[in-house]
């Protein structure tokens, strides 16, 4: 009964609880012993206290239980990205300089998931400051396989049935890359939607809250509630609320178009994903064209990276100043890239943004959303969290993006799908990755 009860997806699990069918309680203890079951080969968990856990969802029940309103999130656990604050756990960046920071508050975005009736399980590995250096995090698709990065905890702890949901965070492909590594849903929303206070700063250009889920439902349940302005996120917005779930369960009014972009770094997808992504373009027919991006956009892989080094740099100062031999090497040489990045390239990189944003208004005026592919293949091995370099693009221009895991690669380990979606049309492009996916993967 427990794993059971550990494999529903968020969306019937809440209607579940809500109905009185089952409780948290049931539903976070069956979590609890999957963990048990499978923690000590994939290790997700960077912090997990089973009787905090269980008090929260004893709340939460006594909540339902005294007629207080609930929320649509209600009793149902989440794991938390290790680089964002919880006042009630440790939030220690998956490194030894920040080992038993405890928060005095909650980042926005737990305290929005608490008012939702969210149960906080607990928090998911991140790999060293959100970077590029492996954590302790396996691949429960195969063990001896990376699980991506940097969200590698929250993709992983999905994939292995611990937790329904998750949460992480991307700079350049930290939730796309772990999704399709893992095979799971994974979510970028477009730029300053969700808020980011009280979340590990690395790039205030760049950085965006990604969720993680088992179904398309199940993301659009988790992201309506944490679209909201914050004052302490200047990059948020006061906006009407996008009505996600409603959309993704609506059929779109014309069949989706779709526009296959290979983009620049098209040659360093290896040959089994230009392959599966020849024969799925083939499947789509009429639905999907091949499209050359313009020839301005060659800058923006470039322009990402001096951006991303340049900020990270300046937001881990105190890091690098106070505990530059604890570091790893590959985060060292980044940082020092970062510090001698000038002021003039960094300028020019910034600037660059609206215009090359610009070059996508045509694109999305005669498509619904851009399809290509979530990484360069299948996961790695572990002593690397893969490449980025399929999500570079989206993630400098903040647009939403979804990873769809319908296909299959090397040695039958997940191949991710990437939809990209125009700025602020995020429930939009989840209802069109629907559509895809009843029409490529019906059952």
């Amino acid at each position: 009964m427990s794993v059971e009860l550990s494999q529903l997806s968020a969306t019937q699990a809440a209607q579940a609880i809500a109905d009185g069918l089952i409780s948290s309680e049931q539903l976070v203890q069956a979590c609890l012993d999957r963990i048990r079951e499978i923690e000590p080969q994939v290790q997700a968990w960077q912090f997990l206290d089973e009787k905090l856990a269980l008090a929260q969802a004893r709340a939460r029940d006594q909540d339902r239980a005294e007629g207080r309103a609930i929320g649509v999130l209600h009793g149902i656990p989440i794991g938390i990205k290790d680089i964002i604050d919880t006042d009630d756990m440790p939030t220690e960046d998956g490194t030894s300089l920040h080992a038993g920071r405890t928060p005095a508050n909650d980042a926005t975005v737990v305290a929005l998931l608490r008012a939702a009736g969210a149960v906080i399980m607990g928090k998911t590995v991140t790999t060293e400051l959100a970077n590029m250096t492996p954590g302790k995090t396996r691949n429960p698709q195969n063990l001896e396989r990376s699980p991506g990065g940097s969200s590698s905890g929250s993709a992983a702890a999905v994939a292995a049935g611990m937790v329904p949901l998750a949460i992480g965070t991307q700079t350049s492909g930290s939730v796309i890359r772990p999704a399709a590594y893992c095979g799971v849903y994974g979510f970028k929303p477009t730029h300053g939607l969700i808020s980011r206070h009280g979340i590990l700063k690395l790039s205030r250009t760049l950085d965006t809250v990604g969720l993680f889920a088992r179904s398309l439902e199940d993301l659009a349940l988790l992201a309506e509630p944490l679209i909201m302005h914050d004052e302490k996120d200047f990059d948020t917005r006061p906006r009407a609320r996008m009505q996600f779930p409603a959309m993704v369960k609506s059929e779109p009014p014309l069949p989706p178009s779709l526009a296959f972009v290979k983009t620049e770094v098209w040659d360093r997808a290896d040959e089994t994903t230009q392959q599966a992504f020849a024969e799925l373009i083939e499947e789509l027919g009429e639905r999907c064209k091949i499209i050359e991006l313009p020839t301005s956009l060659k800058v923006a892989w470039e322009f990402q990276r001096i951006i991303a080094e340049a900020e990270t740099a300046f937001n881990l100062d105190l890091e690098w100043q106070k505990g530059q031999s604890v570091l790893s090497p590959s985060l060292r040489e980044r940082l020092e890239r970062g510090r001698s990045t000038s002021a003039l390239s960094y300028q020019k990189a910034v600037a660059a943004i609206p215009k090359l944003i610009a070059e996508f208004d045509e694109v999305f005026d005669s498509f619904d959303a851009i399809i290509t592919p979530s990484t360069t293949g299948t996961a790695p091995g572990l002593d690397s969290t893969g490449d980025p370099v399929f999500c570079v693009l989206w993630s400098l221009l903040g647009m939403p993006a979804v990873n769809l895991p319908f296909m299959t690669g090397v040695d039958n380990m997940p191949l991710g799908v990437q939809l990209v979606g125009a700025r602020l049309m995020d429930a939009r492009l989840l209802r069109t990755a629907k559509w895809l996916q009843q029409r490529v993967s019906p059952s």
